[in-house]
C-alpha cells in the first residue's frame, strides 16, 4: 500500500468511528486515528479555555495537566535544593533528557543538544559557519521570518549573497520543488535552508529528496523542523540533512523554552559556538554553553516524552492529518473561501491556512474571534494572506464544525 492509499484508508476508518459504524476486525489500531473515547479521554487531561475555541496551537501548544504538574514539581524541587541541585544533579538530569530526545529523534546523543527554541538552534548554525565574502545561501520566501533576518545579517556582516526562491502552493510533483531549489544553486552555494513544514501554509516538504539533490552538488542542508518534530512520525537521520532545529513547546507539549539542535557528527567541527567554550572542537557540547538557565524546563522534557509515547507517534500524525482534512474538505466547497494550503493530503498534516475573498487576514481573524469566539492567527507574509488554523489532538469535530459554520457565514456576509 502506498502512502496515498494509506491515507485514504485512515480517513475512511476514522469516518467510520465518528459516524458510529463498525471498524473492520482486521484493522490495526495504530492505522486508525483512534476511537472517539480515546481522544475524549486525552482532552480531559488538559485544562482548556471555556470562553473560546482555540485553533492556534502552532505557536505554543499547552502542556497536559500531567506534564504541567510535573513541571511545577520540578520548579519546587530545584528551588528547594537550589545551588546544591545545580552543582550535584543538574548535569546528569540534563544528560538524561538529552539522551531521551536523541532516542526520539533517532540520532546519536553526541549529535544533539537542548536549546531554547528553533530560532536559537538555527541561528547557532547560520552564525557559526565560516562564511567568506561571495558565498551564497539558498532559502525560500516562505521560510520563517526570523531565519530570513538572520541570513540578511550574515549577508551584511560577511558579504554572503542570499538567493531566495518562492515555493508553489500546489506543486505538480516533488521534482518540481527539488528543481526549484537546484535552479538557485551556483558554485558559490554553501548552505541550503529548507522548512520541513512551512509554518504559514502547512506545506510538508519532500526534505529527503531535496537533501539528496543538494548533497549531489556538495551543498549541506539545514532543516527548520519547528513544526515537524513530534507532529510527523520520522527520525532525523532518515532525512539525511546536516543540521536540524526544532522547538519542543509546539508538538511535544513541553514548557516554553525548550528546543533541539541536531548536527551531523562530521559537521560539528566547522561550526563556531556563539559563546566562548572550552570543549573539544569536534564536540557538539561546545555549542551548548547556556549559562545558568531555568533547568526545570529541561526536567519536564522527560514527562512530555512519556505522554508522546503513550499516544504513539504514528497515531498522533494520522489524527492530526485527519482533523485538518475534516474541515478543509468542507471549506474548499464554499464560494469565496480559498485555501492557502496544498490540496494533496500527502503534503499536509495539522496546519492549514484559509482566506475569504474580500476580507483581509486581519479582518477574518478578528471576525472569527469577536463574532464566533474562535482564535486563529492572521498571516500576511510571502504572498500568503489568510488565517492559520492549527487544531490539536484533543480538538473535537464539534469545534471544527463550529469553525466551518463560521467560515460559511462570514463568506456569505
Amino acid at each position: 500500500m502506498d502512502k496515498r492509499d494509506f491515507l485514504r484508508t485512515v480517513g475512511g476508518a476514522m469516518s467510520a468511528v465518528i459516524l458510529g459504524e463498525s471498524i473492520p476486525a482486521n484493522a490495526r489500531p495504530l492505522t486508525l486515528s483512534g476511537p472517539r473515547d480515546f481522544w475524549a479521554d486525552l482532552r480531559g487531561r488538559y485544562r482548556l479555555p471555556r470562553d473560546r475555541i482555540d485553533l492556534e496551537h502552532g505557536f505554543y501548544s499547552r502542556m497536559s495537566n500531567d506534564v504541567l504538574e510535573a513541571f511545577v514539581g520540578h520548579v519546587r524541587s530545584v528551588n528547594t535544593d537550589a545551588a546544591f541541585y545545580m552543582r550535584t544533579r543538574r548535569p546528569d538530569d540534563k544528560d538524561a533528557a538529552r539522551t531521551a530526545l536523541a532516542e526520539l529523534a533517532g540520532c546519536a546523543t553526541d549529535e544533539l543538544i537542548i536549546t531554547r527554541n528553533t530560532t536559537e538552534s538555527l541561528d547557532t548554525v547560520i552564525a557559526g559557519l565560516p562564511w567568506q565574502a561571495g558565498d551564497q545561501a539558498v532559502m525560500a520566501q516562505q521560510d520563517y521570518g526570523a531565519m530570513l533576518l538572520m541570513f540578511e545579517q550574515v549577508g551584511r556582516r560577511h558579504g554572503v549573497k542570499n538567493r531566495v526562491v518562492s515555493l508553489p502552493m500546489n506543486p505538480k510533483s516533488d521534482d518540481e520543488i527539488v528543481e526549484l531549489y537546484a535552479s538557485a544553486f551556483t558554485k558559490k552555494t554553501r548552505l541550503l535552508m529548507v522548512s520541513h513544514i512551512v509554518n504559514i501554509t502547512g506545506h510538508v516538504m519532500p526534505v529527503k529528496k531535496i537533501v539528496e539533490m543538494a548533497h549531489s552538488k556538495g551543498v549541506p542542508v539545514m532543516v527548520d523542523g519547528a513544526h515537524a518534530f513530534a507532529q510527523l512520525d520520522f527520525k532525523i537521520p532518515e532525512l539525511g540533512c546536516d543540521y536540524y532545529g526544532a522547538s519542543l513547546h509546539k508538538w511535544l507539549g513541553c514548557p516554553l523554552g525548550a528546543g533541539i539542535l541536531y548536527v551531523k557528527k562530521e559537521r560539528i567541527e566547522e561550526l563556531w559556538p556563539l559563546f566562548g567554550d572550552n570543549h573539544a572542537e569536534d564536540s557538539i557540547d561546545k555549542l551548548n554553553h547556556t549559562g545558568t538557565h531555568p533547568v526545570h524546563t529541561d526536567l519536564a522534557i522527560l514527562d512530555a516524552i512519556k505522554l508522546h509515547r503513550e499516544i504513539g507517534a504514528e497515531r498522533k500524525e494520522q489524527r492530526l492529518r485527519w482533523l485538518q482534512k475534516y474541515w478543509t474538505d468542507q471549506a474548499r466547497k464554499f464560494p469565496r473561501v480559498v485555501l492557502n494550503t496544498p490540496t494533496d493530503p500527502v503534503r499536509t498534516c495539522a496546519i492549514a491556512n484559509v482566506r475569504i475573498e474580500g476580507m483581509t487576514a486581519t479582518e477574518l481573524a478578528k471576525a472569527l474571534l469577536d463574532k464566533h469566539r474562535i482564535f486563529t492567527v492572521a498571516i500576511n507574509a510571502a504572498g500568503v494572506h489568510g488565517v492559520r488554523v492549527t487544531p490539536q489532538l484533543y480538538t473535537t469535530t464539534e469545534e471544527l464544525d463550529a469553525f466551518v459554520h463560521a467560515l460559511r457565514e462570514l463568506a456569505r456576509g
